[in-house]
């Protein structure tokens, strides 16, 4: 792998990415960000907007097993990982696999199911296995979770435990279109549904050699202080009564490597640790009342605007002049 081959392999996928998705470019760049930078992904918005779209895009694009789960109130967690069946032939018991075992797993409406069954994705998502009767189960290489959920109409929901959105590196709104976006659709999906004529652009091998490229992108130990900064701020900030985790630190990172890749860099520099610092922080964050934590843990914009001044007043590290 070199950077014009990351490069161009890259491209590829987030113009085929964006053959279904109109309109979108920060969407898709950070989907494959996070896919990428081996982390899963949240996409909270209304419906209708493409969240479900954006993530059967992206398992298309590229050449890999694809499980789609629909979360739903009766939804067991056996039917994510598996379960244990007694074979009479054999007269012992055999594991059959779950919805879980894919590269790419689409929950769907993951807060519709119980908490019991969103608890049958915390091992998964962060350790690459499942545990079922005493016995672990790998996961295929490379793996995401791409959830989705209505953050709005919330009758009938369970909302997402700290624990679980903790495992999440980013989450992203996917908004509505722009009015040339909406034209352009409307022409377009009028006769055919855009999604069938994707091809995979990238093989899984592909993936795995672009994953060990951007781990490789260098950090200088000045960017690593500086996200660690943030982080701390945002544990002593008076406006916030839970911080960002060290897990959210090493996935800021980690996310930084990629987005510079993208950009043709081997180096990180502060522009991409700021560029990411909503996305995968604020779904950590958890306001005072007094700041807006009152309502469902306080509304993006109340913690978006938290983490800007969190940012401003973090001192940004300088390279000297040579």
């Amino acid at each position: 792998m070199t950077a014009e081959k990351f490069e161009r392999v890259t491209d590829a996928i987030l113009a085929s990415v964006g053959r279904v998705i109109d309109g979108k470019p920060e969407a898709v760049r950070s989907a494959l960000v996070t896919f990428l930078a081996e982390g899963h992904l949240l996409i909270e918005d209304v419906p209708g907007v493409g969240k479900t779209m954006l993530a059967r895009a992206l398992a298309a694009s590229v050449d890999a097993t694809v499980r789609r789960i629909q979360f739903t109130p009766d939804l067991l967690p056996g039917d994510v990982t598996g379960v244990s069946v007694f074979n009479p032939v054999d007269r012992e018991f055999e594991f059959k696999q779950g919805a879980i075992f894919a590269n790419i797993v689409i929950a769907d409406e993951i807060n519709r199911s119980s908490p019991k069954t969103q608890s049958a994705l915390l091992e998964a998502m962060e350790e690459g296995q499942v545990t079922v009767d005493g016995q672990t189960h790998p996961l295929p290489e490379p793996f995401l979770v791409v959830a989705t959920q209505n953050p709005l109409e919330m009758e009938g929901t369970y909302a997402l435990p700290e624990a679980q959105r903790d495992r999440f590196m980013m989450r992203i709104s996917m908004g509505y279109p722009d009015n040339r976006s909406e034209a352009l659709m409307l022409r377009q999906r009028d006769t055919a549904n855009p999604l069938e004529d994707l091809v995979p652009v990238v093989t899984s091998e592909q993936v795995t050699e672009l994953v060990a490229w951007s781990r490789a992108v260098h950090v200088a130990p000045p960017i690593e202080d500086y996200a660690v900064a943030l982080s701390h701020a945002t544990r002593t900030h008076s406006d916030l009564r839970l911080g960002a985790s060290p897990r959210a630190t090493l996935q800021l990172v980690r996310a930084a490597k990629v987005w510079a890749a993208l950009d043709g860099r081997g180096f990180v520099i502060p522009d991409d640790i700021a560029a990411l610092l909503a996305p995968v922080f604020a779904h950590r964050l958890i306001p005072t009342r007094s700041a807006g934590g009152a309502r469902a843990r306080g509304t993006t914009d109340a913690i978006t605007s938290i983490l800007h001044r969190i940012a401003a007043s973090v001192r940004v590290p300088i390279a000297p002049r040579q």
